[in-house]
């Protein structure tokens, strides 16, 4: 189909430029010596004319190229999206009061067990540190001088200076900008105290499990300690290049982190948040506009949980199709397999018109109520990086409709059910992701005016 698809581009250029040259063809030899003319006005670095053109074609280069090649980088804040607006009150003066005054409910651990994506790969280049916070945790990773990631405790236990602050990477260990202490990345082990022949067994931080694969760096975090029982499948196409990166959204969420995945069960709410095109926006309150009813999105949806020994993946299958006037509009048409791996990792493996690809989704505490949620595209060669590019916004689009909706909500333990399959799916998705939550898994506690988990 691909093949087929760009040799039927090939022969539309070559008609409509056959059909150019003959319309030129017939234009008289004194209309075009006049057109000549005014483009050699516009070539004459004398005149106006010229600076003007050129202005003009610099901004339509800068912008195409971004259009039309650059990878997508949308990036969305708490507070600058998912509220209410209100005209006293900018967004974030109303994201902090929701925060304040919202009720959340009888939630379950904050920080499941399972791996977690840190940040992707191309963020930390060889012998550079990052200071990252996840899962109440301020860690440092670093890619020591052989192009290894290592994840450890941000603070030096010599006297607290924060390592991935200033610090530099010294072969497979990262260097405490305060006093010079080295500590291997493999182990956390201090191997060097420039003013001390002896080491302390005792002088050293927690190397945490961590691993790079499909273009991210995650980290293992078990509340019993519990070394790694499985790992996130490696995407082939990523490696051996045959899918490349086309770009990027980062939502910052305020939410109990199940909340998210649940959406994968929650079949029924498509309908009432997904339907309206896109171009009618994330706000909850107008994408039903009568405006935008001349276009739509279908949808239909399943999910499984898998069986042993894959206990940890469930799979979301979507049919989509985009509706004008009634009539399909078959080159946005998709077929997506959502794997959901663990607690926060999502594989949305797609197939359209133009080819293959995978959406790959990764949800990470920042602290018990806020999560970083990113998405990164890749895509087969064949597609054009503008409709990559179209596909990504789409998505993010209607990942905002839902964050008004996560942003705002309460979360209920013991949902008022009614007896239908739809919400069945529902319970049982809760019932697949308890596994996740071990007996030492935190839990958040409210006292009155503190915040205590």
């Amino acid at each position: 189909m691909n093949i087929f698809s760009a040799i039927l581009f090939l022969f539309f250029i070559v008609a409509m430029s056959a059909s150019v040259i003959d319309k030129l063809l017939e234009i008289p030899l004194v209309e075009v010596g006049e057109t000549w003319n005014c483009l050699l006005s516009l070539l004459d670095h004398t005149s106006l004319n010229f600076y003007i053109f050129l202005g003009i074609f610099g901004i339509i280069g800068f912008y195409g190229k971004k259009l039309l090649f650059d990878p997508l980088d949308r990036v969305r804040l708490l507070g600058d999206i998912g509220y209410q607006a209100d005209g006293k009150w900018d967004m974030k003066e109303i994201a902090n009061s929701v925060r304040k005054r919202r009720l959340v409910g009888e939630i379950p651990p904050v920080y499941p067990n399972g791996w977690f994506g840190l940040t992707e790969s191309f963020r930390i280049k060889k012998g550079e540190s990052k200071n990252i916070s996840a899962l109440g945790l301020n860690l440092a990773v670093f890619r020591d001088e052989k192009g290894e990631v290592h994840v450890v405790d941000a603070y030096c236990p010599h006297l607290g200076a924060n390592l991935s602050v200033g610090g530099r990477v010294v072969g497979d260990c990262l260097e405490c900008p305060f006093h010079g202490w080295r500590f291997r990345g493999q182990d956390g082990k201090c191997t060097y105290i420039p003013y001390a022949d002896n080491i302390p067994d005792m002088a050293k931080v927690k190397s945490w499990p961590s691993m790079e694969i499909n273009g991210w760096i995650y980290l293992w975090h078990h509340a019993e300690g519990i070394d790694p029982n499985w790992t996130p499948p490696e995407l082939e196409e990523i490696t051996n290049g045959n899918w490349t990166y086309r770009g990027r959204t980062e939502h910052i969420l305020n939410c109990h982190i199940e909340e998210v995945p649940e959406n994968g069960a929650d079949v029924v709410h498509l309908r009432h948040v997904h339907e309206p095109s896109i171009a009618a926006g994330v706000d909850l309150t107008k994408m039903w506009n009568i405006l935008w009813s001349f276009s739509h999105h279908a949808w239909s949806a399943s999910w499984e949980p898998h069986t042993a020994p894959e206990e940890h993946i469930s799979t979301l299958s979507i049919s989509h199709s985009m509706k004008l006037f009634g009539k399909s509009l078959t080159p946005l048409d998709m077929n997506v397999s959502a794997r959901q791996i663990g607690p926060g990792i999502v594989y949305l493996e797609f197939v359209s018109l133009f080819g293959k690809g995978v959406f790959i989704h990764n949800l990470t505490p920042i602290e018990p109520m806020v999560q970083r949620l990113v998405h990164n595209i890749y895509v087969s060669w064949t597609y054009p990086t503008f409709v990559a590019k179209f596909f990504m916004l789409g998505e993010a689009i209607h990942v905002e409709r839902d964050i008004m909706i996560w942003n705002n909500k309460k979360y209920i333990d013991k949902p008022l059910f009614v007896k239908s399959k739809e919400d069945s799916v529902i319970a049982r998705h809760r019932r697949w992701y308890s596994q996740f939550y071990s007996e030492n898994s935190p839990r958040l506690k409210f006292q009155k005016e503190t915040l205590d988990w």
